[in-house]
């Protein structure tokens, strides 16, 4: 799609009231049977911590083993149900260590709701989204700040403010940040403390970590979510930091690195499965990229690729950020363009292929890059 028929994400969230705005009784719940509760309450089951809230209407919140759960709701103002881990709020995501999501959910919403993995952190408070499925309506809150690639697709990513609004210490005004990803999924895996890291290495400053749960959220609708698998794992040591860079990168020795594993920069810039499994870039700048360690400071690269159109397409190279040379995509059948002899620095160096057109006729499609 040409970047002028790219639509821009419009609105801001919907205003929601947030489940930890009243008190609510805790309860622990036996594991030997499936319990359902109909109206706001939190605890613990089967080891996981669990809570249902709703303004009004008609909700009903089914926990099964481990963390998994059924729900359903109608007639409602904004409801909540989620299974996670609520933590003593002492020690930030780098202490607690690696937490990653594996999840599988029967998802069928009718009208504005949010699959997504949810929570909170103190010292700054910090309310946070990462989305992975909706209904109607595709959140897209506040500031865009950037878009990643993450778990295998692209997120755009949201800041946004809400000023004396319900939270988990009462009203106030605190940060919401937010992950949007850009094609739906019921399954898989959700990475949450490289989310974590990403947002930090944009200056989304985390404080310490209350809550990570899977969450189904419904606003003003109806709809129901049978959660099959709900794995949450919280490691020990933690992960890198953002600014701390990999010791040994992968070669890049006699090697080929598909474009949609590469990171992935720019507003519209997007995974594509048409004329090949790869990466759209469509306005000046967008780019991919990915660090590689180099034992030889010279190589033949072949790229991949090819335009939208009749018209050529151009595409920078650089390498450790010095500028190299252009490939030049001409037409929309894919071929391969080598530029040979290409000298630059050894060791890790990060490859970055960059969209160097923005005037509206013409997009970038790349397959793979390629060093011999």
């Amino acid at each position: 799609m040409n970047k002028k028929r790219k639509q821009r994400f419009i609105g801001l969230f919907l205003a929601m009231v947030i489940c930890s705005a009243f008190v609510l009784a805790e309860v622990n719940l036996e594991a030997a049977t499936p319990v359902t509760i109909t109206n706001s309450q939190i605890g613990t089951h089967d080891g996981y911590d669990f809570e249902l809230w709703k303004d009004y209407g008609t909700t009903s919140m089914t926990l099964t083993d481990g963390g998994t759960f059924s729900c359903s709701w109608s007639n409602i103002g904004n409801a909540l149900f989620r299974k996670g881990k609520k933590f003593n709020p002492n020690k930030p995501h780098e202490e607690i260590g690696e937490i990653e999501l594996d999840f599988n959910v029967n998802y069928a919403p009718n009208g504005n709701s949010y699959l997504c993995v949810y929570g909170w952190t103190v010292d700054p408070l910090v309310e946070y989204y990462i989305v992975e499925s909706w209904g109607s309506w595709r959140p897209s809150a506040g500031t865009l700040k950037g878009n990643v690639s993450i778990d295998g697709g692209i997120y755009d990513v949201y800041q946004s403010t809400r000023t004396q609004q319900p939270s988990i210490q009462g009203t106030k005004t605190f940060e919401q940040y937010w992950f949007v990803r850009r094609t739906k999924r019921t399954s898989g895996t959700v990475s949450v403390s490289e989310f974590f890291r990403k947002w930090e290495s944009l200056g989304m400053n985390l404080g310490k970590l209350y809550e990570t749960a899977l969450t189904v959220e419904g606003y003003q609708s109806s709809g129901t979510a049978t959660v099959l698998q709900n794995d949450l794992r919280i490691g020990t040591g933690g992960g890198p930091t953002p600014t701390t860079p990999p010791t040994t990168a992968p070669s890049g020795e006699n090697a080929r690195i598909y474009c949609n594993t590469m990171d992935i920069t720019g507003q519209y810039a997007d995974v594509i499965n048409s004329p090949f499994a790869g990466v759209a870039l469509y306005a000046s700048d967008e780019s991919v990229s990915k660090t590689l360690n180099f034992t030889k400071g010279t190589h033949n690269i072949s790229l991949r690729g090819c335009s939208n159109n009749n018209l050529t397409a151009t595409v920078a190279l650089y390498i450790g950020g010095v500028y190299k040379n252009t490939f030049n995509l001409s037409g929309s059948s894919p071929q391969v363009y080598t530029i040979n002899n290409v000298s630059h620095g050894t060791g890790n160096q990060l490859v970055e292929l960059r969209c160097t057109g923005d005037i509206g006729t013409w997009d970038a499609f790349l397959d793979y890059i390629e060093f011999r």
